[in-house]
C-alpha cells in the first residue's frame, strides 16, 4: 500500500520512526527498484541547530523545507552526493526526515550497476554491504537526484509503500556529521532498525 500525503503531515519524530520498515520504491523505465528503509534522521526546523532551516533561514535551496509535508527535499553535498529528505508537518514549519540507510529488496544488479557499474555477483563482500548503507550511497544506487526536489513522494517514479513488515526494535541515537550543532549534536534524533547491516553507523 502506497503511503499517502497525510502520513507525512504529522510529528516529525513519529514519521521518522514509522518510516522504518517501509519500502522506498524507485521506478526507472521497466525496472522497479525496492529497498527497505532501515535508518532515518529527524531535523526539527527553526529551533534545531543542525537543520538547514535553523532560525527560520530561507534561501533558494531551502525553500522546499517550508512547503507542506509529503514533498521531497533533495540537496547536493560534499560536491558528490544527493541526499533525500522528506518534508513533514504543516506548511511553513520547515522540518524533514533524512532517509539515511536502506536494505535492497529487488533488482540487486541495478542497484549495483548504478553504484559501482558492476553486476552484484561480481562485487566483493565489502562492496556488497556498502551499496546503500548511507544517505549519499542510496541515492546514487537508486538514481535519486536534484530533479526530485520539490516533487511529491507519492509520484509514480518515487514513492514509499507499507508491505506490513514489523516486529523489529528501534534504536535511538545521535545524528551523524553534525558536530557544529552545539547542544543539538547530542539529541537522539537518529533512528534505526536494531541489527540491520545496512545501517550506516551502529
Amino acid at each position: 500500500m502506497k503511503l499517502e500525503k497525510e502520513f507525512f503531515l504529522r510529528d516529525t519524530n513519529i514519521v521518522a520512526k514509522e518510516l522504518l520498515g517501509k519500502v522506498l520504491v524507485r521506478k526507472i523505465g521497466d525496472k522497479v527498484l525496492k529497498a527497505r528503509i532501515v535508518e532515518t534522521e529527524s531535523y526539527l526546523g527553526i529551533e534545531d541547530k543542525a537543520a538547514h532551516s535553523y532560525g527560520g533561514r530561507r534561501a533558494k535551496r531551502t525553500e522546499t523545507l517550508f512547503l507542506e509535508g509529503g514533498i521531497c527535499y533533495v540537496y547536493f553535498t560534499y560536491g558528490m552526493y544527493n541526499l533525500l529528505n522528506i518534508v513533514t508537518e504543516e506548511k511553513n514549519n520547515p522540518r524533514a526526515v533524512l532517509i539515511r540507510g536502506v536494505e535492497i529488496l529487488s533488482e540487486k544488479n541495478e542497484f549495483s550497476k548504478n553504484r559501482y557499474k558492476e553486476n552484484f555477483e561480481n562485487l566483493n563482500n565489502y562492496k556488497k554491504t556498502n551499496i546503500t548503507n548511507g544517505p549519499g550511497k542510496l541515492t546514487m544506487a537508486m538514481k535519486i537526484d536534484r530533479e526530485f526536489d520539490k516533487k511529491t513522494i507519492t509520484s509514480e517514479e518515487l514513492y514509499i509503500e507499507d508491505d506490513g513488515f514489523n516486529g523489529f526494535n528501534i534504536i535511538s541515537a545521535k545524528r551523524v556529521g553534525i558536530d557544529y550543532a552545539e547542544e543539538w549534536k547530542d539529541a537522539l534524533l537518529r533512528f534505526y532498525i536494531e541489527g540491520n547491516k545496512n545501517v550506516s553507523v551502529r
